[in-house]
């Protein structure tokens, strides 16, 4: 696929809409890195690791968080991203008006209804997020709470395969090194 510069731009927009959104906030490890690494990290690993090239997609797991964490508004997404973004926002974010546990819980229930582009940005979601509890961990989590993390994104990843073989070999890859490192 050839990329022009709009898509060069509307991956641009989204990288500083993301910071500009997340510059207060930090990971929950000790260093307390900045939370834009986070989505950051996701379009890369959708775009180096699983080969994913449609703009829209990379752009989506930049803003994957934005609603959910942030007071960006799906309006302003749309606006600036258009319908397609927007939807693949909406599709991987939680709402935060409910409890944790049921969170959590329907993200396993949602993850085989997602489209299969969601379920590549929740899939590589999920990956940096094993791979962060692995090596940057909240620095208060015992192994139990981290290992109670694995096994439950396991199960939503459960859900999401059959969406990008790489990315599902690369979750199951990261996924076996962080029961072995946290059962050390």
């Amino acid at each position: 696929m050839h990329y022009t510069e709009h898509h060069i731009s509307m991956i641009l927009d989204a990288v500083k809409l993301s910071a500009e959104r997340h510059r207060n906030q930090r990971r929950k490890d000790a260093d307390a890195t900045p939370y834009i690494n986070h989505p950051v990290s996701v379009a890369e690993m959708l775009w180096k690791v699983g080969g994913v090239r449609d703009t829209n997609v990379i752009v989506a797991g930049l803003l994957h968080d934005l609603i959910e964490d942030t007071k960006t508004e799906s309006q302003e997404i749309r606006k600036l991203f258009g319908d397609q973004v927007l939807s693949l926002v909406l599709e991987v974010t939680d709402d935060k008006r409910l409890p944790k546990a049921e969170r959590k819980r329907l993200q396993i229930v949602h993850a085989t209804g997602l489209s299969t582009k969601a379920k590549q940005i929740k899939l590589a979601d999920k990956i940096c997020n094993v791979a962060d509890i692995t090596w940057t961990p909240p620095h208060n989590w015992t192994p139990q709470r981290k290992m109670e993390y694995l096994e439950w994104s396991a199960e939503v990843v459960a859900g999401l395969r059959g969406c990008n073989h790489i990315l599902e070999d690369e979750f199951d890859r990261v996924l076996a090194i962080a029961r072995e490192k946290i059962k050390d």
